[in-house]
């Protein structure tokens, strides 16, 4: 009797130390950019400035689930005039579609620190699977906040025309790759 109590106290505490919580992105040391290739020769580079991405995970995002909004609005490519013709209707169409999201549906372990992300991305009226790849840089307890705090990079690519995004315009690539560097704090 003694060996089973003991065991289950053993269990009782590894699910308490594996239980999922929440976690939020701190803004101030995340970014979502991204690059897309220019006239054939050239990488033309830019991000979101507004997000709001929450992870429930574990405390090693050894498995997580994430939610991703994306204001569309907060373009930033360092252009002006070219931030607002992407906001326009030839491109995200801003007003009618102001936000890009993401929710993942699966997530699989590939390494000690990597994963594969899959979940549905909505752009511009469109709803489609994508796959990402993910990386924990790693998890410490941030002294100031005695809160744990978590590094992720998620990387992908997307086909722009297969969210109606800019046409079949001859002096941009299709392919849309996005890296997303998280700093995220458990709730």
């Amino acid at each position: 009797m003694r060996k089973l109590s003991i065991f289950l106290v053993m269990v009782l505490i590894g699910t308490t130390i594996q239980a999922q919580s929440t976690w939020k992105s701190d803004n101030a040391h995340s970014k979502v950019g991204f690059s897309i290739t220019h006239l054939m020769i050239s990488e033309v580079e830019g991000s979101f400035g507004e997000f709001d991405i929450t992870a429930t995970a574990d405390d090693n995002f050894d498995d997580a689930s994430f939610d991703v909004e994306i204001k569309v609005a907060s373009i930033d490519t360092d252009n002006e005039n070219r931030d607002n013709h992407l906001k326009s209707p030839d491109f995200f169409d801003a007003e009618k579609y102001p936000s890009i999201t993401f929710k993942s549906t699966s997530f699989e372990k590939t390494g000690d620190k990597t994963f594969a992300l899959t979940g549905d991305l909505s752009m511009h009226g469109v709803t489609k699977s994508v796959n990402l790849e993910g990386k924990v840089n790693g998890v410490i307890t941030d002294q100031r906040s005695q809160k744990l705090k978590a590094g992720l990079k998620l990387t992908g690519t997307v086909d722009r025309l297969e969210f109606g995004v800019g046409g079949d315009t001859p002096t941009l690539g299709d392919d849309v790759e996005f890296t997303v560097n998280l700093e995220m704090a458990q709730q």
